[in-house]
């Protein structure tokens, strides 16, 4: 499974990004997730969608400002962040697997970095 991301970029404190996530080679049978890795810290669970029924889960740390989302026909889900803070800078890193610890993710895509200033 081969996952390639985009969309990162530097944006202010209370803008917008929208990261997109695209299964580019074989299937998934695993939800897609995103988790980032802020400098110095260990990469985190973000936020994950399954392909079928699109059921959502998200870190409390940004319920109510990021949304996940998928186009099954594209085979890409998108992470539309709202509100930016500065601690939400790092490396977005897309993911196919179960769970809410990078452990549980099998196939990464390439890191995409967010900068938030303040």
């Amino acid at each position: 499974v081969q996952l390639q991301a985009s969309g990162g970029g530097l944006v202010q404190a209370g803008g917008s990004l929208r990261l997109s996530c695209e299964v580019v080679s074989g299937f998934s049978q695993y939800p897609l997730g995103w988790l980032r890795q802020a400098p110095g810290k260990e990469r985190e669970f973000i936020a994950a969608i399954t392909w079928q029924g699109g059921i959502t889960h998200y870190a409390d740390s940004v319920k109510g400002r990021f949304a996940i989302s998928r186009d099954n026909a594209k085979n890409t889900i998108y992470l539309q962040m709202d509100s930016l803070k500065p601690e939400d800078t790092g490396v977005y890193y897309c993911a196919a697997g179960l769970g809410y610890s990078a452990d549980d993710y099998h196939y990464w895509g390439q890191g995409t970095q967010v900068t938030v200033s303040s």
